[in-house]
């Protein structure tokens, strides 16, 4: 896959994470639940891998931040997430292991990492493992929706991956 295609996909899925948050945005004390971050978090992981899958989790949460739809929460949320997620998958080349990485490391590594944001970024009183039913939540929500999809496209031969192997 070459780097104009890589880069235009990463475009389009910042694109839509961008126009889909004001759309699909949850207000959860302090923080937005936004599945389809891990959406696309999976499917970068997948299609583009771990370069590609962070540089579009940290664009979509700087443009989602400017537009008042995210909060400061979603930088270490997702692009964790869309980095263990791409590993995982670089490694085994199992879909399976793109959702658990972007569970793990959102709902969990993730939501670890929001416990400094919120408490000397911006002053409010949280506990260290607070955000982790939240960011699981919400994780498992839209990363499952990217494997049912990647899932479906593999089986019906919709996606190619350059002559690389995938495994459901």
């Amino acid at each position: 896959m070459n780097k104009t295609y890589k880069l235009t996909l990463t475009a389009m899925m910042i694109a839509i994470g961008t126009i889909s948050s004001s759309i699909v945005s949850i207000p959860i004390g302090f923080t937005k639940v936004f599945p389809m971050q891990h959406f696309l978090n999976v499917l970068s992981a997948v299609l583009l891998g771990p370069f590609y899958a962070v540089a579009q989790a940290f664009c979509v949460s700087l443009l989602r931040n400017l537009m008042g739809t995210g909060s400061m929460f979603a930088f270490p949320g997702s692009m964790v997430g869309a980095l263990l997620a791409s590993i995982l998958f670089l490694k085994t080349r199992k879909i399976y292991l793109a959702f658990i990485g972007e569970v793990i490391g959102t709902g969990i590594f993730g939501a670890i990492l929001c416990y400094p944001v919120a408490t000397l970024l911006l002053g409010k009183e949280a506990t260290l493992f607070g955000f982790i039913p939240l960011f699981i939540f919400s994780s498992f929500a839209g990363a499952l929706l990217g494997l049912v999809i990647l899932t479906i496209f593999l089986r019906k031969k919709v996606l190619i991956m350059a002559g690389k192997s995938i495994k459901n």
